[in-house]
């Protein structure tokens, strides 16, 4: 396991510097983007409840960040990254959002057990900016206190669910952040997962701009607390699809509900005593599969909804390249 040196006073700590090092190696990491990700990394929960509108400081806080956006605003789109007569500037769901993960691609992105470098990973993470996997001492994880349920006055429960993950952003969780986050081996991280599964929470691959335009987290998320589920359902596309979608076998199917009461995208329907999927909702968590006890809703790979993030076929696709 990693030191447990704890640094919550400090502005600056080794983490800090890492983070620092990285982002200066990084060409379309800028400075105002360095910034940015150590004020959301050293101050989270803050961070999360004004985005949120849950925190006192709320009216006070926004302009300031409107006033940030306006000293440093985001770059053009690279022509690479761009589609045709797309030259806009980079939005705000271009570069925060998750990837939704099934059970099974969450378990195996926590258990890499070597430094993974996958950069640009557009087919998988269809977003402009922040689609890199880059692990670096992948058995570096940290869980900490959700500041989605944090910040509301009546969490789920358990808190503890939001894992940090590899460098330097397991670290800097720890050190900044003592009181709320904690170090975990990969088999404990797993356990936390299956924890939330069994709760029907659904598993996010979070990636950041200002964390160093790359993958750094896995949050399991519930539609009452979770700020990215609730953006999405109003409009803002934070999420991207698991790459699969839920279909019912109306033959196996008894219309308990269960599957409708706990789908976390309203993506399930009674209709006529039998559950039906709302094809454009449905995000392909898994979720209604694992508590259908009739076993009457399956996982279905589906291209429309773009590539899973399978961490093991894009290790092979790497080195068949």
């Amino acid at each position: 396991m990693p030191g447990t040196e704890k640094n919550s006073n400090h502005f600056i700590c080794p983490s800090t510097r890492k983070f620092f090092q990285e982002s200066r190696t990084n060409p379309n990491h800028s400075f105002g983007d360095f910034i940015h990700g150590y004020i959301y990394g050293r101050w989270i929960y803050l961070y999360i409840g004004v985005a949120k509108g849950h925190h006192p400081l709320t009216k006070i806080l926004g302009p300031f960040f409107n006033f940030f956006k306006l000293l440093f605003p985001k770059p053009k789109i690279d022509s690479q990254n761009s589609t045709p007569g797309n030259n806009a500037k980079i939005t705000f769901a271009d570069g925060y959002h998750a990837k939704v993960l099934p059970l099974e691609k969450a378990s195996k992105l926590i258990t890499v057990n070597k430094p993974i470098n996958m950069p640009d990973l557009e087919q998988v993470i269809p977003y402009k900016r922040a689609r890199d996997i880059i692990l670096e001492n992948p058995d570096h994880i940290a869980v900490l206190k959700c500041p989605c349920r944090a910040a509301h006055e009546k969490p789920c429960q358990p808190e503890d669910v939001c894992l940090a993950i590899c460098e330097p952003f397991a670290s800097f969780i720890v050190e900044h952040h003592p009181d709320k986050a904690r170090w975990v081996t990969q088999q404990e991280a797993v356990a936390i997962v299956e924890a939330e599964e069994d709760r029907g929470h659904v598993h996010h691959a979070f990636f950041k701009d200002a964390m160093l335009d790359r993958f750094y987290a896995i949050c399991n998320c519930c539609s009452c607390c979770c700020g990215a589920i609730n953006a999405h359902k109003n409009g803002t596309p934070m999420l991207a699809s698991s790459g699969y979608v839920s279909e019912v076998n109306h033959d196996l199917c008894i219309g308990c509900g269960i599957c409708s009461d706990f789908c976390q995208f309203d993506a399930i329907r009674m209709i006529d005593g039998l559950s039906n999927v709302d094809f454009e909702k449905c995000m392909g968590c898994g979720v209604c599969e694992s508590k259908c006890e009739q076993e009457a809703i399956i996982l279905k790979r589906d291209p429309a909804k773009g590539e899973p993030l399978d961490i093991c076929a894009l290790q092979n696709e790497t080195r068949t390249d």
